[in-house]
């Protein structure tokens, strides 16, 4: 499907507030309810909307520290790429046993990088640490490993953490 300027509108609409009536919508980009309206179920039915989500507040969430892992992948390969993703999908349900939220994985798309990139969340420091301690002794995060080390599907990562700096509540 290719893209107007119009749909680029409702996308960015769309985007800041997934809420939106189709009226309002239709406002905001300048176009009557009808034609607003096919040109969404147009990008629903195309994958370019792939689904309205609930964005929450970090700081209500007492979500004060962001873990970013920076990976290494070992290659490119088809076979690779596919082991990454099984041993990221893991993790995916992993991290939120211990009271953190999984942000999900990042793998490249285009060109030659072998960056593949990891984002979750807990409410702080200690609570990160709690579930470094934890997830120590589950037998999931050891099969998880035990999965990385055998088909060594990246070469090393490496960890940073960060807390949010928010616009202020008006």
């Amino acid at each position: 499907m290719e893209l107007d300027k119009l749909d680029l509108k409702i996308l960015a609409e769309l985007q800041k507030d997934g809420s939106l009536t189709n009226v309002e919508l239709a406002r905001r980009v300048r176009l009557s309810p009808s034609p607003c309206l096919m040109r969404v179920k147009a990008l629903e039915a195309n994958g370019v909307i792939d689904r309205y989500v609930a964005l929450a507040n970090p700081q209500a969430l007492g979500l004060g520290l962001n873990v970013f892992i920076n990976i290494s992948l070992k290659e490119q390969s088809r076979d690779k790429l596919a082991e990454f993703e099984a041993y990221g999908r893991m993790w995916l349900e992993l991290v939120p046993r211990f009271g953190g939220i999984h942000h999900g994985y990042f793998l490249p798309s285009e060109g030659a990088s072998d960056v593949a990139l990891a984002m979750f969340s807990f409410p702080s420091f200690a609570a990160y640490e709690q579930y470094r301690k934890d997830s120590a002794e589950d037998p999931d995060v050891q099969k998880a490993i035990d999965f990385a080390r055998q088909t060594r599907c990246f070469r090393r990562y490496e960890r940073s953490f960060f807390r949010p700096v928010l616009p202020k509540e008006p």
